[in-house]
């Protein structure tokens, strides 16, 4: 379960609006228990909501690494996956014909698709079956090109040039599977997105209810409070989505990759 079908911008007011809510809550338990009763002092609830904080600040920084080491790692696999890809388009010419041009034109149609995946994806728009009809024609792809390097292999099993092949030709399968995982499968766990949210809410609840006790009015600084969290919190699901139109990851080495193949 992920929370990909609330847009960004809903996510951000959500949250807003969670914290909003729980400072007044916390606002109001702290004025009506100082209408009753002058006891409770300021300071120890001053060092609890810090330390309530601390956790949250904890928790985001936490997942904010998360999401930012995933990010960086799916830069890296696409320049990755499209050197391999080109490596391999490269040596199909020390391939016999009609399997060498079968191979070059598989291999453009796999980098044609791999864009267009990536931009139905980052649409948002994307149905399971298209995604999974995606994945098989990739797969259909990587079959008939390991077919064909077989086939050329068994002409010469000790040739090194078809070794060469295989080995990017192998890259290139692995390089799909691990992006495919990163970038799709690798998500950060309901659980924590819970214990962000109720670390959030708590936080704030008591930072209202220190206000309360402290007899302070109301102050404009909680809008700007809640924002400050709402917009850390909007960036780690943006990081976090594959489907992101904020931030995304640049396909351009693949461009340049399609336009260097004849």
């Amino acid at each position: 379960m992920n929370l990909d079908f609330i847009p960004i911008w809903v996510l951000l007011a959500i949250t807003i609006l969670l914290v909003l809510f729980s400072l007044e809550g916390g606002y109001r338990l702290g004025h009506r228990s100082r209408r009753k009763s002058e006891d409770e002092k300021e300071s120890p609830v001053s060092a609890i909501a810090g330390s309530i904080l601390g956790l949250v600040a904890f928790v985001m920084a936490f997942t904010f690494g998360i999401v930012t080491d995933r990010y960086d790692s799916r830069k890296g696999l696409v320049r990755e996956e499209a050197n391999s890809v080109g490596t391999t388009y490269l040596r199909t010419d020390f391939m016999a014909e009609p399997d060498s041009s079968e191979s070059k034109t598989l291999l453009k149609q796999y980098v044609i698709d791999r864009l267009d995946f990536t931009e139905r994806i980052r649409s948002g728009k994307m149905s399971q079956e298209e995604y999974s009809a995606g994945m098989a024609k990739a797969g259909g792809v990587h079959k008939r090109l390991w077919e064909l390097a077989v086939i050329n292999a068994r002409k010469d099993m000790n040739s090194d040039v078809a070794a060469l092949y295989i080995d990017s030709l192998n890259g290139l399968i692995d390089l799909h599977a691990l992006r495919v995982a990163v970038a799709l499968q690798a998500r950060i766990p309901m659980a924590i997105w819970l214990s962000l949210a109720t670390l959030t809410f708590l936080g704030m609840l008591a930072v209202g209810y220190q206000m309360g006790i402290a007899g302070s009015k109301r102050s404009l600084v909680q809008p700007i409070l809640a924002i400050s969290f709402s917009l850390v919190i909007a960036l780690i699901a943006s990081l976090d989505r594959p489907n992101a139109s904020f931030i995304k990851v640049s396909q351009q080495p693949f461009v340049d990759l399609l336009n260097s193949m004849k």
